[in-house]
């Protein structure tokens, strides 16, 4: 599989990479044999970049991801997780309810200043066994997650001493690169004002259909050689389904305006030789700064598909049809 650099660093990135989130048993529950099996399928692929993170699961995800890694060559494969949240393991009637079913108990500690960092970080490492990760992403900093106030105070903790963390854990070679995992534009614009990103995670906010990044964020990156990392792709579904009863858009519902868009899109890529979901997936690669587009699921056979749709490339002509469709 091809690779693409990360920002201004000498690291390479494979153009798919794994998005472990449902192997935190997200939605539904998982089995130890399922996960393995599709991490085995992604491995057997080429697939070499993987994201987790502590949240998902209350850290079941790292924990699978990491029996799955040690069986491999360190030198063999780029490994991300995110900082900001910390756990800790409470009895299962004091555990928090959060997407993830069947999950580890625990409570949610947030910290993004530079210590919270290192305790998130160290976590991180003994769930995993892993003696190092490539890439951080600060997650969830933001008032989608924390409302206004509560922000604010992580915010002046992240600018005051979690940047200057980052920042020197990568100076020192103990890291690679760093960035933000969140999905919202703002707050990525508001902290590229303060600091220097050598990535972005960002899931739904460039896709085929929704364009919020375009204005503002991608140009910053472009600017500052930024890479974009891609999640929700599909935009939680409903690129990949179509306009179809029930069909869902940013993990709910699909008005109808968007399935009307949607099913716009659809008459686009039939015209065009191709299917909606294989425009969805390759839509991204045109853009310069895409390092690479995350895909999460629990089945083989699922990626399989996905995959199989990405061998034959769309030329970039094919996606201005999709142009006046789009969210922006």
């Amino acid at each position: 599989m091809k690779t693409r650099p990360v920002g201004k660093t000498d690291l390479q990135v494979s153009e798919i990479s794994f998005g472990c989130a449902p192997l935190g048993n997200l939605y539904r529950p998982v089995t130890e044999e399922a996960a393995q099996e599709v991490l085995a399928a992604a491995w057997d692929s080429g697939i070499r970049f993987f994201d987790t993170a502590p949240h998902y699961g209350g850290g079941l995800a790292e924990e699978r991801l990491g029996r799955f890694l040690n069986t491999k060559k360190r030198e063999d494969y780029v490994i991300s997780t995110k900082v900001g949240r910390i756990l800790h393991r409470v009895p299962k009637e004091e555990a928090e309810d959060h997407a993830f079913v069947d999950a580890h108990p625990i409570r949610l500690e947030y910290d993004y200043s530079g210590d919270g960092i290192m305790r998130s970080l160290e976590a991180s490492h003994k769930r995993m066994g892993l003696d190092r990760f490539d890439v951080l992403f600060v997650h969830d900093i933001g008032e989608f997650t924390h409302g206004k106030e509560k922000n604010d105070g992580h915010m002046k903790a992240f600018v005051e001493s979690g940047i200057k963390r980052l920042d020197d854990l990568r100076d020192q070679g103990v890291i690679k690169a760093w960035g933000v995992g969140v999905n919202e534009v703002e707050v990525l614009v508001e902290i590229m004002g303060h600091t220097h990103l050598d990535c972005i995670l960002m899931a739904g906010r460039y896709s085929l259909l929704d364009r919020s990044a375009e204005r503002d964020l991608l140009p910053l990156c472009r600017e500052r050689g930024t890479s974009f990392i891609i999640g929700g792709v599909f935009n939680s579904g409903i690129l990949a389904t179509g306009p179809v009863p029930g069909a869902t858009f940013n993990y709910m519902e699909a008005t109808d305006d968007v399935k009307a868009r949607v099913g716009k899109m659809q008459d686009v890529a039939v015209a065009a030789g191709t299917d909606l979901a294989t425009a969805a997936l390759q839509f991204p690669f045109h853009e310069p700064v895409v390092a690479s587009v995350l895909l999460g699921t629990t089945k083989a056979s699922s990626l399989k598909r996905n995959l199989d749709s990405f061998e034959t490339r769309l030329d970039k002509s094919v996606f201005a049809g999709f142009e006046p469709y789009a969210i922006r």
